[in-house]
Parts: C-alpha cells; sequence; structure tokens
C-alpha cells in the first residue's frame, strides 16, 4: 500500500534513513506510527525460543509495513529491520487515521491490501504446517515468481538458502539439499550458487 508521500508531508510525516540492520520497531511495542518505505527494504520478523528466526514478510519501495496494529491499538507482533539501507517515511497513528478519514478512498486500497495479506498468509501456512520441505519450497517459489516474473520463464530468486529457510520456516541445511534434489529433478537450476525458478 502506498499513500501520496505530499500527503503525508502535509500531514506532519518525516522522512528518516535506516542502515542496513538497524531495528525499526520491536515486537512487544505500542504501534505509534505508519511506516511507508521510499527506497530500501524490511523485514518483519520473529525469534521463536530456540533463537531460530522466522521471517513473517519482505517489503520493498512503495510499501507500507506493520500498520495492521494500529487499526486496533494492539502491540507490534513482530520486529522490523532495514534489510538494507533504506529511506522511510513515517507518521504518527493518530494523524495517520485523521488521513484515512480525510481520504475514503484510501481505506478501501488498506481493506483490499489487508484482504492480500491475509490471503498470503492463510496460504502460507497452509503450505508449511501440511506438506514437507520440498512442496513448501515450491510454494514458497511459486509465490515470488508470481509477484516478481513471468509464469514461463525462469527467474532469478532473489533470496539467499537461508532466508528461504526463515519464511518457509525449514532449517537452512533442509532448505539447500531439497533445492539439489530439485535441481536433479529439473524443478529448478542453481547456476554460480544463484537459484532460478
Amino acid at each position: 500500500m502506498q499513500i501520496d508521500i505530499d500527503i503525508l508531508l502535509a500531514w506532519g510525516a518525516a522522512i528518516k534513513n535506516f542502515e542496513k540492520g538497524e531495528l525499526i520497531f520491536e515486537e512487544g511495542t505500542e504501534a505509534r506510527r505508519y511506516y511507508q518505505i521510499i527506497s530500501g527494504e524490511v523485514k518483519m520478523y520473529n525469534i521463536n525460543n530456540d533463537g531460530k528466526e522466522f521471517t513473517q514478510g519482505v517489503f520493498y519501495d512503495g510499501s507500507s509495513f506493520g500498520e495492521p496494529p494500529i487499526f486496533i491499538k494492539e502491540p507490534y507482533p513482530a520486529s522490523a529491520v532495514a534489510v538494507k539501507y533504506s529511506v522511510i517515511i513515517r507518521i504518527a497513528a493518530d494523524d495517520f487515521m485523521k488521513i484515512l478519514d480525510e481520504y475514503p478512498s484510501l481505506q478501501k486500497q488498506f481493506l483490499v491490501e489487508f484482504a492480500r495479506r491475509i490471503f498470503s498468509k492463510s496460504t502460507t501456512v497452509r503450505d508449511i504446517t501440511n506438506n514437507p520441505p520440498e512442496s513448501r519450497i515450491l510454494s514458497f517459489l511459486n509465490v515470488t515468481k508470481k509477484k516478481n516474473g513471468s509464469p514461463k520463464e525462469r527467474i532469478l530468486i532473489p533470496f539467499t538458502r537461508q532466508e528461504i529457510a526463515n519464511l518457509t520456516g525449514l532449517r537452512v541445511e533442509t532448505v539447500i539439499r531439497t533445492l539439489i534434489k530439485m535441481q536433479e529433478q529439473d524443478k529448478v537450476e542453481i547456476i554460480n550458487h544463484k537459484l532460478y525458478f
């Protein structure tokens, strides 16, 4: 979801730069701001009791993130970190809600965006909990390809093996073994350590 930057600035938003690895907000803290990426990449994630990371989502230029808790006055359910140097515009939650009151068309856009996210999360949870590693990885690769490329052509998958593990709930060793097996079956290509699907 993207709100026009001029609208955000007119309502008091500020632009902030985040270095790679810099924490934007932490799980469990109060949701006090709306965030929108001007440029960069942000990851939302949780760490379980064993120290294993699970990536909830990755967001890119023009995307907003972390806004659902603002609507229900709940704390952030995950932490957010800049994956690379990122320029982010942010505005106080109260001012964000006033913008939505002033521009009702934005409310519908957020409703559609939230529906997409819920649908995607539901499919991901189904695939992660009910399927073996190859099915989980195939599901992830299909979603990535749908977002980033043509269904008929192989594309470069812009995630490391560790990121795929974090996004699918698998161990990195399992991802590596499964991808090698999938390459032998001609389901993926690995060229110079880069994954194509």
